[in-house]
């Protein structure tokens, strides 16, 4: 995320050194490189203006603490400059009304509504403890609705039927009236979108917006559209009360325009970015955290919340018991592993949460190849039979031919597999044991001399990729 943009500010800002005051000579050429980084990365020119001034009126007769140089001085200003052009802090969904609270889904065709429509919908059931209805005033496209009703089904939210005869605002209040029925505590209305914004569009949802008078009105736009995503996010602003903005497909934006300009040109708070095509890949926007993104200096909180939320823990304690009997790691077990990191997103996903990381720059090939691995990894093992898995060791010649021809692999690829395996069983036998971490870290940081970045084997990929 925001790759490109994280590549030009870290070389601007590693123009700063050895100063003892920063003055506006000595930052004049950082800051003509954090002006061009942004204009590169499709920032609102008004947004670029406005956030390198008050960069520089902040930084020019900054005194450099001792324990400080002046390069962590400015980083830690424009880290600050960052986090306020896009908001201050997270704000939440304001639901306290009387049920049901009922959101209204705005965006042009294209943008991701309504699968965000179906994340959202998941988001209010699982981390808010909500019981959420669905429903599709897109009375122009018949796949939209039953698109929403499909996403409904797969979320576990319940789905109230509309048809392409009816008109919106009659879909809306049959669907409210269900939603009191039902004693729902969201209503979650997605809209028609068109490919442009024009009059009659406009026109429509003032209508239906007026007709429900809805307490969140959300703007969902494409990140990846960069600048045009802000004024395209301003013309809805100028013409409904918009309470909040969505950012889809920010996973896909190396760029970062959209994020550092929709909150300025619009003032209107980021509530929510989409990371993913998942029905799960919806995070809330925290604007401090972004910036730490932004700036390769990890995200670790979110990080940590994802692990809480998607690491089956019954799983990790059913292993730790294993591990403190005396029982081996299996296959299942590496299969396990392998797929509780997937739910975090892959390698991908936790290396750009990590600080120093999210520009892989020279890793990016050996992520994508790892990311290639872990998939034949999990065919391989999937072509086992369950006897197999728990004891490897009676994988002979001809079990691994069979192996091989079932996962359409090599003989070499199972064998590797099972080298893999190996390694991974040796570091959970140190980790299980007194003072296991450490002998587990050392292991890790200087197998053979050849530990790699963050001290891991192999140029910083996990031990099962060496």
């Amino acid at each position: 995320m925001f790759e490109s943009l994280t590549d030009r500010l870290g070389s601007a800002l590693k123009g700063i050194t050895g100063q003892a005051k920063l003055t506006e000579e000595n930052i004049k050429g950082t800051l003509r490189e954090v002006r061009m980084a942004l204009l590169e990365a499709d920032v609102a020119l008004s947004v670029v203006k406005a956030f390198t001034n008050q960069v520089k009126e902040r930084a020019v007769g900054t005194d450099v603490m001792k324990s400080l140089n002046p390069g962590q001085v400015f980083l830690k200003i424009v880290h600050e400059e960052l986090q306020s052009v896009m908001g201050e802090a997270n704000e939440k969904l304001d639901l306290t009304t009387q049920p049901p609270a009922v959101v209204l889904m705005a965006g042009l065709q294209g943008a991701g509504k309504t699968t965000t429509v179906g994340k959202l919908a998941k988001f209010l059931q699982e981390r808010e403890k909500k019981k959420v209805m669905v429903v599709s005033a897109d009375v122009y496209r018949p796949a939209a609705i039953k698109q929403l009703e499909t996403l409904a089904g797969e979320v576990g939210a319940s789905f109230h039927p509309s048809a392409s005869d009816q008109k919106p605002l009659d879909i809306a209040r049959s669907a409210i009236d269900a939603a009191k029925r039902g004693a729902y505590d969201v209503l979650l209305v997605d809209t028609a979108g068109r490919l442009t914004v024009d009059n009659d569009m406009m026109e429509e949802i003032k209508d239906l917006h007026a007709g429900i008078n809805p307490i969140e009105t959300l703007f969902v736009v494409d990140a990846m559209t960069g600048q045009d995503a802000a004024n395209t996010a301003k013309a809805f602003n100028d013409a409904l009360p918009l309470t909040g903005i969505i950012l889809a497909k920010a996973d896909g934006d190396a760029r970062g325009g959209a994020a550092l300009s929709v909150r300025h040109i619009t003032g209107k708070p980021i509530k929510f970015m989409g990371m993913g095509e998942k029905v799960d890949a919806l995070e809330p926007f925290h604007p401090d955290r972004v910036a730490s993104r932004i700036l390769d200096l990890g995200d670790v909180l979110t990080l940590i919340e994802e692990a809480e939320r998607k690491i089956d823990k019954s799983k990790a304690d059913r292993l730790a018991k294993k591990l403190k009997t005396g029982k081996g790691f299996d296959l299942e077990d590496f299969l396990d592993q392998i797929q509780q990191m997937k739910n975090m997103g892959g390698l991908t996903g936790m290396l750009d949460k990590l600080p120093g990381m999210g520009n892989l720059g020279a890793m990016a090939k050996q992520t994508t190849a790892a990311e290639g691995q872990f998939k034949q990894v999990e065919s391989i093992i999937f072509s086992m039979t369950r006897d197999e898995r728990r004891f490897p060791d009676k994988i002979n010649g001809s079990r691994k031919k069979r192996i091989a021809a079932g996962s359409g692999t090599q003989i070499q690829d199972v064998n590797r597999v099972l080298k893999q395996h190996k390694q991974m069983q040796k570091m959970m036998k140190k980790v299980s044991g007194k003072g296991g971490m450490q002998k587990m870290m050392r292991a890790m940081g200087g197998a053979g001399g050849q530990g790699g970045p963050g001290g891991m084997p192999g140029g910083g990929m996990p031990p099962m990729m060496r």
